[in-house]
């Protein structure tokens, strides 16, 4: 029988651990960053920015929550999956800033499943930065 951690890993935004375990723990109290691709692609879909947005003091976007949950959290999953923000298709790839490293986010019962790339990665540090501009 196969430990956790030798268990079959899975790309990043296949998203199998997280509809293979019914999770959607990251969904809840969210601050997921938004780019400006992000709510362009959210937008063409035919969402008002009002619908989905929220810009806490520090000016940047995020996903807006609704009872303590994503807006587009529904009971079976997310309503826009293909769609989604970047950060969401890398969750539970984090920017650790303490370490100046990608890390999975131990807050994610199942980021041992997830396969990280050096491609994913360098996805990490792209939308980073564009975050910041």
């Amino acid at each position: 029988m196969k430990s956790r951690r030798e268990s079959t890993q899975h790309p990043l935004s296949s998203g199998i651990p997280c509809v293979s375990h019914s999770c959607m723990q990251c969904c809840h109290e969210t601050s997921m960053p938004l780019s400006s691709a992000d709510i362009t692609r959210i937008v063409k879909l035919g969402y008002e920015l009002s619908d989905f947005v929220t810009r806490p003091a520090d000016g940047n976007y995020q996903l807006r929550n609704i009872a303590g949950r994503c807006v587009f959290l529904s009971e079976v999953g997310c309503t826009i999956y293909p769609d989604r923000p970047e950060g969401c298709q890398l969750y539970p790839l984090i920017w650790d800033e303490d370490h100046g490293q990608a890390v999975r986010d131990y807050l994610c019962p199942h980021a041992d499943e997830f396969e990280v790339t050096k491609a994913d990665i360098t996805n990490l540090k792209k939308l980073i930065g564009r975050l910041k501009t």
